[in-house]
């Protein structure tokens, strides 16, 4: 075996490290959205939870008493993006009158994508 004078487990100087991180942080989104419209008593949740099988992102919808639906969503830009963009799009698009988005500073946290009750 060819000692070369560097190990595998190598770690990265701490300024690397950072950058690394930031770059990582940056490209991920996490958003809020809240949808308007007839949008409970439709089977909303369940066709945003389905939709977000398709994308690579995690976060929670839910029914809130105001008659709106909320979704909180994190992923890739791109990911939450197009995830988003099927939900308005797509079968749900007659039932959405208004949709408005607040980006996060704290990422959703769920596991996968569920229906909250909360």
């Amino acid at each position: 075996m060819l000692d070369t004078g560097f190990s595998r487990a190598t770690a990265l100087p701490s300024s690397i490290e950072h950058q690394v991180s930031s770059i990582l942080e940056k490209a991920m989104t996490s958003l809020q959205v809240f949808y308007e419209g007839h949008v409970q008593g439709v089977g909303f949740r369940f066709i945003v939870r389905h939709a977000a099988k398709g994308f690579d992102v995690t976060g929670w919808v839910r029914n809130l008493s105001d008659g709106r639906v909320e979704v909180q969503v994190m992923g890739e830009e791109h990911e939450v993006r197009a995830f988003l963009d099927r939900v308005a799009q797509g079968e749900l698009h007659a039932l959405i009158h208004k949709q408005t988005e607040n980006r996060l500073d704290k990422p959703a946290a769920a596991r996968g994508f569920e229906i909250r009750y909360d």
